[in-house]
């Protein structure tokens, strides 16, 4: 079992550890850590180095989310033996490890994302109804208020209770709540400009795009 579970939480950090938005921006010349908010996540990249790019990241860091619930989690189940009491949590648990990688990649000195898109990734595979939920939410508040941070502090909030009131166990609900706080924690310098009236909206000016090397 030790194999089953060494295997899961490694594949499935490393796989939560590529960064995505650093890798395309490095790719065009571009440090993405010291432009903008000094991101790496799919917010930043559509501001800076616009749409196109930022759409990629954020679907590329939702699926790592996916793929590590739903191909690391059975690949290691099956180094396992069938009756661990374990195995049935081994979903949950590569969600989390690929959120944690995510948000602290071994890449770039444990500095990562905010590890939204990945959550995303994660409960669409885990508890779609409640993902769908969450979804909805972010929607709703973005396109009322025009800020991403918002839209993901409230989704963060409302996803345990999508999880609860979806029928899903106290298991999920926990790490749901969880993940939803640490998404609130990661975004603490939003919450501090979203106080001070100085969070960027999508949809604002533009920062002049940063110089590419030759």
């Amino acid at each position: 079992m030790a194999a089953a579970l060494i295997t899961l939480v490694l594949l499935s950090y490393l796989l939560g550890s590529i960064p995505t938005g650093f890798l395309v921006a490095k790719a065009k010349g571009v440090d993405i850590r010291s432009v903008g908010s000094g991101n790496i996540g799919a917010t930043n990249v559509f501001r800076i180095l616009g749409k196109g790019a930022g759409i990629f990241v954020l679907t590329s860091d939702a699926v790592k989310g996916v793929l590590a619930v739903a191909l690391v989690a059975p690949f290691a189940s099956k180094l396992g033996a069938s009756s661990d009491a374990l195995l049935p949590h081994f979903p949950a648990l590569a969600g989390i490890c690929a959120i944690l990688g995510h948000n602290y990649t071994c890449w770039l000195n444990f500095k990562g994302g905010k590890g939204i898109a990945t959550t995303a990734g994660v409960f669409a595979a885990l508890a779609p109804a409640a993902f769908g939920i969450a979804l909805a939410t972010w929607l709703v508040v973005f396109a009322a208020s025009r800020y991403v941070s918002l839209a993901s502090i409230v989704a963060a909030v409302v996803l345990p209770l999508a999880v609860w009131l979806t029928g899903n166990g106290g298991l999920l609900i926990g790490v749901s709540a969880a993940l939803g706080a640490l998404a609130i924690y990661k975004h603490k310098a939003n919450i501090e400009r979203l106080l001070a009236g100085t969070e960027n909206r999508i949809g604002a000016k533009k920062p002049e795009p940063p110089e590419t090397k030759p």
